[in-house]
């Protein structure tokens, strides 16, 4: 291996031990943001509760079991996360007319008014970081994001 070789390799595990470092703080002040996040939707909800009704809102509808699947999430903490969401009046909860067994979540018009309110919030948060950014630099962002998501 020539000594360009190497020096390259060690610029590139530079570069991957500081994205590693930003990434740590990024997901800490996301941690962050979902408890903010759900305090502003209700003061008893938690983030993982915060996370879910965001993902039935976005979706639709959904049930226990995709909710499960989705997050990697126990089953007795969807159905404690759902209870609290519904007794909140955040979710509404009815029979699937498919399999009587489940049940479909969908979310209130109250909870999807209360997540436009966060969602703006937020914008506003987003667009004020990343206001120096030229729209290219904005599209390489989005994508690396976009490529994390997938790991």
């Amino acid at each position: 291996m020539s000594t360009v070789d190497d020096a390259d390799r060690v610029d590139l595990d530079e570069v991957v031990t500081e994205f590693q470092g930003h990434m740590s703080l990024m997901f800490t002040r996301a941690r962050s943001l979902w408890r903010e996040s759900a305090a502003m939707v209700h003061p008893d909800l938690q983030p993982s509760g915060y996370k879910l009704l965001t993902h039935i809102a976005r979706v639709g509808s959904s049930n226990a079991h995709q909710l499960s699947e989705c997050f990697e999430m126990d089953k007795s903490a969807i159905s404690r996360q759902v209870r609290m969401l519904e007794d909140a009046g955040l979710i509404e909860s009815r029979p699937d007319e498919s399999d009587g067994r489940l049940r479909v979540l969908t979310a209130t018009a109250a909870a999807r008014d209360l997540l436009a309110t966060v969602r703006n919030h937020h914008s506003n948060r987003i667009r004020t970081a990343i206001s120096g950014l030229t729209p290219d630099e904005m599209r390489v962002a989005s994508m690396v994001f976009s490529r994390l998501a997938e790991i």
